[in-house]
């Protein structure tokens, strides 16, 4: 049986909506208290593709002293400017509909839609995200980088679950 890919949005917020402060900082998420890996180690194990815009990706690699995280998973990065094929890493500058269809149509797992904001609105725009995971952090930030542009169209979603990991609660929905 040849199930559909989905395209899959995992990301934390404040509660105020935001990723990221305005500079792109997320060490506020240090500061609250979860549970183990807060749902990423049974997340990621559901992917076998991940897609980000180039800033999250410059992002990842400072994060993590340039060790790329997704090792042995496909990874599709969108840029404006180059394009080119690093062993399982591509840069790209797809259209995002072409890009979709193209891969949902292959054989694999879900694909994760990592970020940031402005991959994710072009996504949105095509209504191209199938199921959103959603974990909120009890910090309240002001300000910053939203999860969410102005002007996408009305999705109406159903909630699939609601899981709590210590002060994190993840909210999984999916298309209505």
């Amino acid at each position: 049986m040849n199930r559909s890919r989905k395209i899959v949005l995992f990301i934390a917020i404040s509660i105020d909506g935001y990723i990221a402060r305005p500079d792109g900082d997320i060490s506020w998420l240090d500061d609250v208290q979860g549970e183990g890996d807060n749902g990423y180690s049974e997340f990621i194990q559901s992917v076998d593709t991940v897609v980000m815009g180039k800033k999250t990706y410059d992002d990842v690699l400072k994060l993590t002293n340039n060790q790329y995280p997704y090792e042995g998973k496909t990874s599709y990065i969108f840029t404006r400017k180059e394009t080119s094929t690093n062993l399982n890493l591509v840069f790209t500058n797809e259209n995002p509909a072409a890009f979709a269809e193209k891969l949902k149509s292959e054989e694999g797992s879900d694909i994760w839609l990592v970020g940031g904001a402005d991959l994710l609105d072009s996504f949105m725009k095509e209504k191209l995200v199938d199921e959103y995971i959603i974990t909120t952090a009890p910090i309240i930030l002001g300000d910053g980088i939203p999860l969410f542009k102005a002007n996408n169209p009305e999705i109406k979603l159903n909630q699939k679950s609601t899981r709590q990991y210590g002060e994190f609660v993840q909210y999984h929905y999916v298309h209505a």
